[in-house]
């Protein structure tokens, strides 16, 4: 029975690896942190560990393991810029990446996000908790229905939260360099410069690709933006500049901002550091901005089914590469 440690399991999720197993029979050993260098000698003999993001898939961590028998990488995600891929092809390791999963997960906590900033949700419990029941001016707000929604992105995700929108009543708008047939159905392709002009929330639904579109919502970016539009990105933290962002923020040009990614979020997502300041400063002062900016912390795809997928996926991934050698699924 081939041993398989898996990285990055929360409590609510061992009865899921738990379950799905059953189908599979490996000898799972579940490991509550994300792979890092000290917990590493977890997953030492095994010859199979799973990952997931913001785990150390280093070269550092690699070697090791494949010293003491590693022979499988398995990533529960869909992307893997946490993946040493250049170390996993040196050390001729097996490795595999989710193709997917459920895409109403990310579309909505994108739409919670949106609707929260729009109808000033957090603002206003906020000051109920206090015993504040004011209705003030800046409650007021625009119907949904009213709004144009921009996705930027028309794959599995960015058309989902389309769908999602449009449910709700608004005109949806996409800007995205691969316009399917199918999404043509769904939304109204514009050049980039037009959708900013128009929408009155930005949804950001495009993959990070490396110097591609680094930073790509920057100060030029949010100055072509409607005034007082929120922004919404459950993407990848990489494509946006926190700085621009903050200045968006300040000077009222973005009238919210929600996030559940960020640029260097392994330093902070998933610990607790109530009563610290935090280390990196753009951080520090993009929560300090809430609520006009909600921060989650990559909980995304935190939900039963996609949780579902993921896990599914990787099992079979790994019964792929013991059957079979390989997998449509490798990353490398």
């Amino acid at each position: 029975m081939i041993k398989l440690v898996c990285y990055g399991v929360r409590e609510t999720e061992v009865k899921y690896f738990e379950e799905i197993n059953k189908k599979f029979g490996y000898d799972i050993k579940l490991v509550t942190l994300g792979l890092n260098h000290e917990n590493v000698k977890e997953a030492i003999g095994a010859e199979a560990v799973m990952v997931r993001g913001n785990c150390k898939a280093d070269r550092q961590n690699l070697e090791l393991l494949k010293a003491n028998g590693l022979k499988y990488l398995l990533t529960r995600t869909v992307g893997f810029d946490h993946v040493d891929l250049e170390a996993v092809k040196d050390l001729d390791l097996k490795c595999a990446r989710v193709p997917g999963y459920s895409p109403n997960a990310i579309s909505e906590l994108a739409v919670s996000l949106a609707m929260m900033l729009l109808r000033h949700t957090a603002y206003t419990v906020n000051r109920t908790r206090e015993k504040n029941f004011v209705v003030d001016s800046f409650m007021f707000s625009k119907e949904v229905r009213n709004c144009t929604v921009a996705v930027l992105g028309a794959g599995k995700i960015g058309l989902t939260t389309a769908k999602l929108f449009k449910g709700l009543g608004a005109r949806v708008i996409d800007y995205d360099v691969f316009q399917s047939e199918a999404a043509k159905e769904i939304v109204e392709f514009m050049e980039l410069d037009e959708v900013l002009a128009q929408a009155d929330i930005i949804s950001v639904h495009m993959p990070y690709i490396k110097d591609v579109n680094y930073h790509m919502i920057n100060d030029e970016f949010i100055s072509k933006m409607k005034d007082g539009a929120i922004l919404i990105n459950t993407a990848r933290g990489e494509v946006q500049d926190i700085e621009a962002v903050i200045r968006g923020i300040e000077s009222g040009k973005l009238g919210g901002f929600g996030t559940d990614v960020l640029e260097g979020e392994s330093a902070i997502f998933f610990k607790d550091l109530r009563e610290k300041e935090l280390e990196n400063d753009l951080h520090q002062k993009l929560v300090d901005l809430y609520p006009r900016v909600l921060v989650t912390p990559h909980m995304g795809s935190y939900t039963d089914e996609a949780l579902t997928n993921m896990i599914e996926f990787s099992y079979e991934n790994l019964r792929d590469f013991l059957n079979e050698g390989t997998c449509k699924n490798s990353i490398a």
